[in-house]
């Protein structure tokens, strides 16, 4: 997961995973711009998060809270060695 260190919607997406018992890496962006660049590269978006599942890209917060809501996010997470 791209993060900076004080983006709430960073915060939120920490706060969900944590509450799920979800080990995740954080690489933080801030004042990194190789790693903001590799973030833009890897998934054509310019903000954070990003976050992916394994292999699959996920997207922002929004768009990891709304597989939550739809309970597709425990099985995107079980397939993950």
């Amino acid at each position: 997961m791209y993060t900076t260190r004080f983006c709430p919607y960073c915060v939120r997406a920490r706060m969900l995973l944590e509450g799920k018992n979800v080990e995740y890496t954080d690489i933080r962006v801030d004042a990194q711009p190789a790693l903001r660049r590799e973030m833009m590269q890897k998934s054509g978006r310019h903000t954070v998060p990003q976050i992916w599942v394994g292999n699959v890209h996920v997207g922002g917060y929004d768009d990891l809270a709304r597989l939550e809501r739809s309970g597709k996010l425990d099985q995107l997470l079980q397939q993950v060695p």
